[in-house]
């Protein structure tokens, strides 16, 4: 079983939002097979305090517009990594290096990648910020 349609499309919302805001390196996992709880785990970084919380406030506003609000919130006052939990899909907007650090893709790297269609704009931006930490 995969993700839902509509949590695919929950997480495409909140990717576009994070593009605007400048995130780096967005991505998508389906987590349906893996999770009980949830089907779409969604990863953004940057590479300050300010502006992950620019981030999640973008998304969340993305994402009130669509009367959305997350069930619950954590990690926003220190700005290193904030967790958005809307029950369908959990975000994870997180310091670069902390992202480094704890390596969320590489834990659940036999998840299914999510195909965001961000389209040319933001994918340039992820591969920049991505060549540029290589």
């Amino acid at each position: 079983m995969s993700a839902h349609e509509q949590s695919i499309t929950l997480a495409r919302h909140a990717a576009r939002a994070a593009a605007d805001k400048l995130a780096e390196d967005i991505v998508a996992l389906d987590v349906s097979e893996r999770l009980a709880l949830t089907d779409v785990f969604l990863i953004a970084s940057a590479p300050t305090e300010r502006q992950v919380n620019a981030i999640v406030d973008g998304i969340e506003e993305e994402l009130l517009k669509q009367n959305l609000r997350p069930v619950r919130r954590e990690g926003r006052s220190e700005g290193r990594w904030v967790l958005l939990d809307y029950a369908d899909i959990v975000i994870h907007v997180q310091h670069a290096e902390d992202r480094v650090f704890y390596a969320l893709e590489r834990l659940w790297k036999d998840c299914p990648v999510v195909d965001l269609e961000l389209g040319d704009a933001a994918q340039a931006n992820t591969t920049a910020a991505g060549e540029s930490e290589a």
